[in-house]
């Protein structure tokens, strides 16, 4: 299937601009039960032979062990993916069946993402750092998301957050965005593991390259005069440093792109100058246009993304409530797992804490969270 794939893209890339078709939907790869179990089984096995996700030791290897551990096919796609820029690249991967979950093992859903049992969690660590290994990249996380709070993070609709812009919302669309576009150093890659989504909630998915070729209103995106805001995991009234980006960047043919259309459209704080704010409408409205949102992911599901290329939401929700042959009932709430990545550790070396170079402290385009906070997490 993959060399079949991989066939169909190189004659794409072989026609005329006339005849291309830029792509519209992630690529979504039926994981067999043959390589489910295989999975399964490594999971088990590192979980013994290391304890946690986040040993060092192991992190150190991830790579080795992902190439080596991970079935052939799947590793292969993931490295083909961590490198393609291309224009036939959706910069989204739909591994559907992934893993089988077990719900009653799970337990509950908790009200909250403090509330994670990270022990019930552990397994499914090594999962999604194997898929970031054969990228290759590394799992990272960010100060600026929890005070750090680990390489992997539990996903939970929060009711007293749930007309928040965030995971833990569920009243609103979350609108697409790309991961942390408040930083100049956000995730390169993210995995989205869905452990349960019985209210069939739509993943929702945008891709810069699904606009074809950059028209005149990308164009005027590449220009530095556009602001964006911490997002709303932040206390409201700081003030907003007045730094100004592009939002696309890059190769100007296959740009790359950092976009959030809630913290710099809709959020008042933006203060956009009026020629920002107009580009940044126009832009998003042919873009709302070309949003995926056809796939609704099912327990055992994994989403994988570059957050250069792709950005990623989900439809609003009633958390705990689905419907059975017409009839509202309760259900366990939605539950995800999420984990960010970069394939270099030396390139953020100036933005990472001392002591941990998996940790990064930037809190704003650039600026660093002070040393007092660098402290609590020494």
């Amino acid at each position: 299937m993959t060399e079949s794939f991989q066939l169909v893209e190189v004659l794409k890339e072989s026609l005329s601009g006339s005849d291309f078709c830029p792509p519209m939907a992630p690529l979504i790869i039926e994981v067999t039960p043959k390589e489910r179990n295989t999975i399964t089984n490594i999971s088990d096995i590192l979980s013994q032979a290391y304890g946690s996700y986040e040993d060092p030791k192991y992190i150190s290897k991830l790579h080795l062990y992902a190439f080596q551990l991970l079935p052939e096919r799947i590793a292969k796609i993931l490295s083909s993916f961590g490198t393609d820029f291309s224009r036939s690249q959706y910069g989204a991967i739909v591994f559907r069946g992934l893993i089988d979950v077990d719900q009653e093992a799970l337990g509950p859903t908790p009200p909250s993402w403090q509330e994670a049992d990270y022990n019930k969690l552990n397994k499914y660590g090594f999962i999604a750092s194997l898929l970031h290994g054969a990228v290759p990249s590394k799992p990272v996380q960010y100060y600026a998301q929890r005070k750090g709070g680990g390489l992997m993070h539990a996903i939970i609709p929060d009711k007293k957050m749930e007309q928040t812009q965030t995971g833990a919302g569920s009243k609103t669309d979350l609108f697409v965005h790309t991961e942390d576009a408040f930083l100049f150093n956000q995730a390169d890659f993210i995995s989205l593991l869905y452990l349960r989504n019985e209210e069939n909630v739509p993943s929702s998915l945008y891709s810069v390259r699904s606009h074809g070729e950059v028209n005149e209103v990308m164009k005027k995106m590449f220009n530095p005069i556009y602001k964006c805001p911490k997002d709303a995991n932040f206390n409201i009234n700081e003030t907003t440093d007045e730094i100004i980006t592009s939002v696309l960047y890059g190769n100007e043919k296959f740009p790359f792109i950092r976009f959030d259309a809630a913290e710099q459209i809709y959020n008042d704080q933006a203060n956009q100058t009026p020629e920002a704010f107009k580009n940044l409408t126009d832009f998003w409205n042919d873009a709302k246009k070309l949003i995926y949102n056809s796939f609704i992911p099912d327990s055992g599901d994994l989403i994988f993304v570059n957050n250069h290329i792709c950005a990623h939401g989900r439809s609003a929700f009633d958390a705990g409530i689905k419907k059975v042959d017409g009839k509202i009932i309760k259900c366990e709430r939605r539950q995800m797992l999420r984990m960010m990545s970069k394939t270099s550790l030396i390139n953020i070396r100036d933005v990472t804490h001392t002591d941990d170079p998996y940790l990064i402290m930037e809190e704003h385009y650039g600026k660093l969270f002070n040393e007092n906070q660098q402290k609590e997490n020494t």
